[in-house]
């Protein structure tokens, strides 16, 4: 089995998990994510690969991390991911593309990324839920970052940190290779009414 066959069932089968642990039915889910009830059926039987917009959706209704969602391998008290095992998430043909290195659900959501995006290209993401914090560490080039259509220019050696709740967007606007990493802290679900709490959630790719 592919890695991609190994991650669609391991998404089948994680999300029909935690979508019962929320209590959420296929509709409630759906309504949530803004996703279709007739794709949450067709990721849950592992008949389709859905992007990582949706997957990102998916995990933020669920209140759960991407990785979560993945069965993405954690060790309980220390965790090395060693160059180039993190799991790729986009790329283009260009060379740019996205990697997550870490994620934790033990204390809220969190999630490590790391960000390469060549010359010319970029990635935009749909508001994340309100509480949705980002920090991003640019380590070559220089990173346009657009929120709520206001452009902040970030240089190598650079940080920069921001409410994702509203429209996001990085860009590689220079004339080299940009690389960054960054770091999303989600808030916890906001469970239904009468539902259990349970133990145990960025971007849409437009490039």
């Amino acid at each position: 089995m592919s890695d991609l066959e190994q991650l669609t069932q391991a998404l089948a089968r994680n999300l029909k998990r935690w979508r019962g642990e929320r209590g959420f039915t296929l509709e409630a889910l759906a309504t949530r994510a803004g996703v279709s009830r007739g794709m949450i059926i067709q990721i849950e039987q592992a008949r389709t690969n859905p992007s990582v917009g949706t997957t990102v959706k998916l995990a933020d209704a669920l209140g759960v991390s991407i990785t979560t969602l993945l069965d993405y391998d954690r060790s309980p008290q220390v965790q090395v991911v060693l160059p180039g095992q993190g799991v790729r998430m986009w790329s283009t043909e260009g060379g740019s593309g996205a990697s997550m290195l870490l994620g934790d659900d033990r204390r809220g959501p969190v999630e490590m990324w790391t960000y390469r995006l060549e010359p010319g290209e970029g990635t935009a993401s749909d508001p994340h839920p309100s509480g949705t914090f980002e920090m991003l560490h640019v380590t070559a080039g220089e990173l346009t970052l657009v929120v709520d259509d206001e452009k902040y220019l970030v240089p190598a050696g650079g940080a920069v940190s921001f409410e994702a709740n509203a429209p996001h967007a990085y860009r590689n606007e220079g004339s080299g290779p940009m690389e960054m990493t960054m770091a999303v802290s989600i808030p916890p679900v906001s469970l239904p009414s009468g539902s259990a709490p349970s133990a145990s959630a960025p971007p849409t790719t437009s490039v």
